[in-house]
Protein backbone atom coordinates (compact mmCIF):
# COMPACT_ATOMS: atom_id res chain seq x y z
CA UNK A 1 0.00 0.00 0.00
CA UNK A 2 1.37 3.47 -0.82
CA UNK A 3 2.00 5.98 1.95
CA UNK A 4 -1.00 8.11 2.88
CA UNK A 5 -1.22 11.89 3.11
CA UNK A 6 -4.05 14.10 4.35
CA UNK A 7 -4.04 17.65 3.03
CA UNK A 8 -5.82 20.12 5.32
CA UNK A 9 -6.72 23.14 3.24
CA UNK A 10 -6.96 21.28 -0.06
CA UNK A 11 -8.44 23.48 -2.75
CA UNK A 12 -9.98 23.22 -6.21
CA UNK A 13 -8.03 26.37 -7.18
CA UNK A 14 -5.03 25.04 -9.14
CA UNK A 15 -2.96 28.11 -8.16
CA UNK A 16 -3.21 27.45 -4.41
CA UNK A 17 -0.65 25.33 -2.62
CA UNK A 18 -3.42 23.15 -1.17
CA UNK A 19 -4.16 22.05 -4.75
CA UNK A 20 -0.54 21.86 -5.88
CA UNK A 21 0.14 19.49 -2.98
CA UNK A 22 -2.73 17.20 -4.07
CA UNK A 23 -1.33 17.01 -7.61
CA UNK A 24 2.27 16.59 -6.50
CA UNK A 25 1.60 13.80 -4.03
CA UNK A 26 -0.63 11.99 -6.53
CA UNK A 27 2.13 12.23 -9.13
CA UNK A 28 4.59 10.76 -6.62
CA UNK A 29 2.34 7.75 -5.96
CA UNK A 30 0.94 8.63 -2.54
CA UNK A 31 -2.63 7.81 -1.50
CA UNK A 32 -3.99 11.35 -1.20
CA UNK A 33 -6.86 12.41 1.07
CA UNK A 34 -7.79 16.06 0.46
CA UNK A 35 -9.70 17.74 3.28
CA UNK A 36 -12.01 20.71 2.82
CA UNK A 37 -15.28 21.35 4.70
CA UNK A 38 -17.07 21.71 1.35
CA UNK A 39 -16.31 18.07 0.45
CA UNK A 40 -16.78 17.10 -3.17
CA UNK A 41 -13.82 16.22 -5.33
CA UNK A 42 -10.38 17.74 -5.90
CA UNK A 43 -8.28 16.69 -8.88
CA UNK A 44 -10.43 13.60 -9.33
CA UNK A 45 -10.03 12.50 -5.70
CA UNK A 46 -12.81 12.37 -3.11
CA UNK A 47 -12.46 15.30 -0.75
CA UNK A 48 -13.25 14.61 2.89
CA UNK A 49 -14.90 17.18 5.14
CA UNK A 50 -12.69 16.38 8.14
CA UNK A 51 -9.65 14.36 9.12
CA UNK A 52 -11.87 12.08 11.23
CA UNK A 53 -13.79 11.04 8.10
CA UNK A 54 -10.76 9.40 6.46
CA UNK A 55 -11.14 5.62 6.67
CA UNK A 56 -7.42 4.70 6.77
CA UNK A 57 -4.40 5.50 8.90
CA UNK A 58 -2.64 8.64 7.72
CA UNK A 59 1.16 8.68 7.51
CA UNK A 60 1.59 12.39 6.84
CA UNK A 61 -0.62 15.42 7.49
CA UNK A 62 -0.03 18.68 5.60
CA UNK A 63 -1.41 21.97 6.90
CA UNK A 64 -2.25 24.70 4.35
CA UNK A 65 -4.52 26.92 6.42
CA UNK A 66 -4.15 30.19 8.34
CA UNK A 67 -2.68 29.64 11.82
CA UNK A 68 -5.93 30.54 13.62
CA UNK A 69 -7.80 27.84 11.68
CA UNK A 70 -4.97 25.32 12.01
CA UNK A 71 -4.95 25.82 15.76
CA UNK A 72 -8.56 24.61 15.98
CA UNK A 73 -7.64 21.44 14.03
CA UNK A 74 -4.66 20.39 16.14
CA UNK A 75 -6.67 18.09 18.47
CA UNK A 76 -7.98 16.14 15.43
CA UNK A 77 -4.47 15.94 13.98
CA UNK A 78 -3.10 14.66 17.28
CA UNK A 79 -5.94 12.10 17.47
CA UNK A 80 -5.02 10.81 13.98
CA UNK A 81 -1.45 10.12 15.21
CA UNK A 82 0.30 10.76 11.89
CA UNK A 83 3.95 9.80 11.50
CA UNK A 84 4.69 13.32 10.24
CA UNK A 85 2.97 16.69 10.50
CA UNK A 86 4.03 19.41 8.06
CA UNK A 87 3.19 23.02 8.81
CA UNK A 88 3.70 24.74 5.48
CA UNK A 89 4.91 28.34 5.10
CA UNK A 90 2.15 30.75 6.06
CA UNK A 91 0.37 28.19 8.26
CA UNK A 92 2.71 28.60 11.22
CA UNK A 93 2.54 30.77 14.30
CA UNK A 94 4.30 30.55 17.64
CA UNK A 95 0.99 29.65 19.29
CA UNK A 96 0.20 26.89 16.77
CA UNK A 97 3.67 25.35 17.06
CA UNK A 98 3.62 25.45 20.87
CA UNK A 99 0.18 23.82 21.00
CA UNK A 100 1.21 21.17 18.48
CA UNK A 101 4.20 20.30 20.68
CA UNK A 102 1.99 20.23 23.77
CA UNK A 103 -0.32 17.74 22.03
CA UNK A 104 2.61 15.45 21.23
CA UNK A 105 2.97 16.39 17.59
CA UNK A 106 6.42 17.16 16.24
CA UNK A 107 5.63 19.84 13.64
CA UNK A 108 7.92 20.09 10.64
CA UNK A 109 8.00 23.70 9.44
CA UNK A 110 8.84 23.26 5.78
CA UNK A 111 7.30 23.07 2.34
CA UNK A 112 5.86 19.55 2.05
CA UNK A 113 6.10 19.72 -1.74
CA UNK A 114 9.84 20.39 -1.65
CA UNK A 115 10.16 17.62 0.96
CA UNK A 116 9.25 15.01 -1.68
CA UNK A 117 11.66 16.42 -4.23
CA UNK A 118 9.40 18.68 -6.28
CA UNK A 119 9.10 22.41 -6.81
CA UNK A 120 5.78 24.08 -5.98
CA UNK A 121 5.92 26.04 -9.25
CA UNK A 122 6.83 23.04 -11.42
CA UNK A 123 3.37 22.68 -12.98
CA UNK A 124 2.17 26.27 -13.13
CA UNK A 125 -0.73 26.76 -15.51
Amino acid sequence: MPPTVAILGASTDRHKFGNKAVRTYLRRGWAVYPINPRGGEIEGVICYRSLADIPVRINRVLLYLPPAVGLTLLPAIAAAKPDEFYVNPGAESDELLAEAQRLGLDPICACAIVAIGERPDADED
